[in-house]
């Protein structure tokens, strides 16, 4: 399809900034029904995907909270977000000082969505980008991969990227909130948040999802 044109994403969300990650703001969807529906006007059809970049995931949460507290980890290097989604931790990267942040998305909305949240930061220097799963690990220093364990056909094709990567020597970062699908025998765990959900309202009340930050050795 043609490219999101960012006034759409614009039109369809509200500013938030996530409880765990304040310092970054981000357009969620106001109404995911309305969103979704919305989205398959645009794309003149109705077989589209759920507006995942709609929302602040934990896993994504986590690892921004992370590489804002550990600066070090992607200060002056090039960095992968991978399922960048809304591309909060693209934004957070840069704000710790990575020099670039490659956003990759499978979605043409999220990749408009990186672009314009990218921009509402003031954050320079990254670059959405498509799906990088079928090919070579691109040449970075740091991967950080929040959600990407989701079910199983997304875990069996992940993990080998990853291992293929942290074998040519970049530094491997995976943010999850205990999905079923995640190898946590062979993952170091650095750090775990409680990560309030951004979409709390009275018939929904606020859910906390207990999620940590693993490290491929």
């Amino acid at each position: 399809m043609p490219d999101v044109p960012p006034e759409f994403i614009r039109a369809h969300t509200r500013p938030v900034r996530p409880e765990l990650v304040p310092e970054v703001e981000l357009l969620i969807a106001a109404d995911v029904v309305a969103l979704w529906e919305a989205m398959e006007t645009e794309q003149g059809r109705t077989s589209t995907d759920p507006p995942f970049w709609a929302a602040a995931w934990p896993g994504g949460q986590a690892l921004a909270r992370y590489v804002l507290d550990h600066p070090e980890l992607v200060a002056g290097r090039s960095v992968l977000d991978l399922g960048a989604g809304s591309g909060l931790v693209a934004v957070a990267a840069v704000q710790a000082g990575a020099s670039s942040v490659l956003a990759s998305d499978v979605d043409p909305f999220a990749l408009a969505a990186i672009g314009v949240n990218a921009e509402r930061n003031g954050t320079p220097g990254i670059t959405p980008t498509g799906d990088v799963l079928g090919g070579e690990p691109p040449d970075v220093a740091v991967i950080l991969a929040g959600d990407v364990c989701y079910d199983r056909e997304m875990t069996d094709r992940v993990l080998p990227f990853l291992e293929a990567a942290r074998a040519r020597g970049a530094e491997v970062l995976i943010g999850d909130p205990g999905r079923i699908y995640l190898p946590e025998d062979r993952l170091s765990a650095l750090a775990t948040y409680e990560v309030p959900d951004t979409e709390p309202s009275p018939t929904h009340p606020t859910t906390i999802r207990r999620t940590t930050v693993w490290r491929l050795p």
